[in-house]
């Protein structure tokens, strides 16, 4: 199978094209043929960063991706050869064939194409772990996220209004700002002109999904009401910061990070039925729709990454298979 592998870490040039042996699916797995992979930070950091593991031999990006079943281990129970999924993966996205374990599938929700869908599982697992679960976001909240016009960010703005939240951002041009407001934020600051924590201290926050982390995080706690919450998935400026822990302490806060390539598959399996239940029919509905901001070929990963870094990017970049 046709595959883009790390050759070592550094900068995009480094993914390169390579032919390797087809796997094949075992127990509960099912193997897809890809038609598209989603394109995410992580894989940046992956490529780039010792400090998100060692290479791996021939090791293939790639977190989320879409296509048909096209073969079955002995113990798979749902699905059968034809079916159209998406699927959330720990690495291997960026290839023609992935075998998954078929608990990790989704089928493709309804209105949605297989380029589409490719956009969904890594956004909606990590929206929904960090912000319904782990934070408890309830109807009627005020949420802050940072990045608004990201993959996450744009995924996190529609869940919230589709669940009944009010939505606040941060994005670093005008035109982001009014992209996140056309999408149904009721306020986005521009971070590189104004000052977030004035205009939004008075408002108040009560959940804060953060991926910049450094001289943010104290100021992201200074924004929340009390029992407010804030959670990490990400550190774009900084992994040390300093906080006020009195504050911390006087308004009950909450602080919490996850990453959810490295959890076990019980726990994303978990994490699927309730998003199939509960998201899925949202989406269904056009009430939740990603947005593509521009597909490549498999072959171009390299010029998929280099968009990535450059941050200019509104929505999801997709690698077509």
């Amino acid at each position: 199978m046709k595959a883009i592998v790390i050759t070592e870490k550094g900068g995009p040039e480094v993914l390169q094209a390579r032919e390797l042996a087809q796997p094949v699916p075992t127990g509960n797995e099912v193997l897809i043929r890809v038609a598209a992979a989603g394109v995410n930070r992580s894989d940046v950091l992956s490529r780039s960063s010792i400090a998100y593991g060692k290479l791996v031999n021939d090791e293939i990006p790639g977190l989320e991706i879409s296509g048909t079943v096209e073969a079955l281990g002995p113990e798979v129970k749902r699905w059968k050869i034809g079916d159209q999924v998406c699927a959330l993966i720990a690495g291997g996205g960026y290839a023609t064939y992935k075998t998954i374990d078929e608990r990790l599938c989704l089928p493709i929700p309804v209105g949605i194409t297989l380029l589409e869908a490719a956009a969904l599982p890594e956004t909606v697992f990590t929206v929904w772990d960090n912000v319904f679960k782990t934070s408890r976001f309830k109807a009627g909240e005020n949420f802050l996220i940072h990045g608004g016009t990201s993959g996450i960010g744009v995924m996190a703005i529609q869940m919230i209004l589709a669940m009944g939240g009010h939505v606040y951002t941060t994005a670093g041009t005008p035109e982001k700002c009014k992209f996140c407001k056309d999408l149904g934020a009721t306020l986005a600051v521009n971070y590189k002109e104004e000052d977030f924590v004035s205009i939004l201290k008075p408002i108040g926050i009560d959940v804060i999904l953060d991926m910049t982390g450094g001289e943010n995080t104290q100021k992201n706690l200074e924004v929340l009401k009390p029992n407010g919450r804030l959670a990490f998935i990400n550190a774009m400026n900084g992994v040390k910061s300093e906080i006020d822990i009195l504050l911390l302490m006087a308004n009950r806060l909450q602080i919490t990070g996850s990453m959810l390539k490295p959890q076990n598959n019980d726990f994303k399996a978990g994490l699927a039925w309730e998003i199939e239940s509960l998201i899925w029919p949202l989406i269904g509905k056009g009430e939740i729709k990603p947005v593509i901001y521009k597909v490549f070929p498999l072959e171009q990963a390299a010029d998929a990454h280099r968009l990535m870094e450059s941050s200019t990017h509104i929505g999801k970049i997709i690698l077509e298979v």
